[in-house]
């Protein structure tokens, strides 16, 4: 029996290397949690920590759905705010003047400051998760799609306006798919971003969430269960940007195409 040609050995290496570099990563953290004998109190071991998601998973998933929605909604409101602001600062020189400078300096204030406030107007729940969410999401979608409107190139326009075209066939017919790959960075960008921004609410002003377990579990010193529930956050971060992934090899092969090799 021939022997399996070298490329296929680097493409299952190149799809599955993120998994044995996390297998290697658990298993050094359990070996030193074990060999320097670390209190759970400290830091806890993975076999502790998936001990407590075994133990409270019923709790964690409710908590964790709750989470998953308040940041989807928030997740959905920025790509609509961000799609909007990115065209229109995209297809206008003055737009893009004007509105960037502003937006950027919103952008790095602490969104975690905007908490407090956002309890008086809308009180303790789900709108101020959503709209953290959103605040802390919407900013690279917006400049993505504004960049890549904007740097269509001259030329390209310039031939498009003389076999008739208008600006607004311009935009609609050759922009927006250009900036399509631009658009699904962003995406998988401010998703991990909206999932911190609702943790970061729901540990201030909420009484369920994954933000709120942890305050609850770091409190009564179960480290354990922290951890699950960080573990939590970050696979549904995972899975999310999976799925950007997914879609933008799907929607956009042709702007990658010879990465492959």
């Amino acid at each position: 029996m021939s022997a399996a040609p070298p490329h296929r050995g680097r493409r299952f290496l190149r799809r599955h290397v993120h998994w044995l570099l996390l297998v290697s990563i658990l298993l050094v953290w359990q070996c030193l949690c074990g060999l320097f004998d670390v209190s759970e109190f400290i830091f806890p071991s993975p076999w502790r920590i998936a001990d407590q998601l075994w133990e409270h998973h019923a709790t964690i998933l409710a908590h964790a759905w709750r989470s998953f929605w308040v940041t989807m909604v928030g997740f959905g409101l920025s790509i609509v705010v961000g799609v909007l602001l990115g065209c229109l600062m995209g297809s206008s020189r003055l737009a893009y003047d004007a509105m960037y400078p502003l937006t950027t300096a919103f952008n790095a204030l602490p969104k975690a400051a905007f908490v407090p406030v956002l309890v008086v107007w809308f009180g303790i729940g789900a709108g101020p998760a959503i709209l953290t969410a959103f605040l802390i999401s919407f900013f690279p979608i917006m400049v993505n799609i504004a960049t890549g409107l904007a740097t269509l190139e001259p030329e390209l326009e310039d031939v498009l306006r003389v076999l008739g075209a208008r600006r607004r066939d311009v935009l609609l017919k050759v922009g927006l798919p250009r900036a399509m790959p631009f658009f699904f960075g962003a995406l998988k960008v401010s998703i991990t971003l909206a999932f911190v921004g609702t943790t970061v609410s729901e540990m201030t002003a909420a009484n369920e969430g994954i933000g709120y377990l942890l305050v609850s579990a770091g409190s009564s010193m179960q480290m354990g269960l922290a951890f699950a529930g960080l573990v939590v956050v970050g696979a549904m971060a995972m899975v999310m940007y999976e799925l950007f992934a997914w879609l933008e090899r799907r929607l956009t092969g042709w702007a990658h195409r010879g990465q492959s090799s």
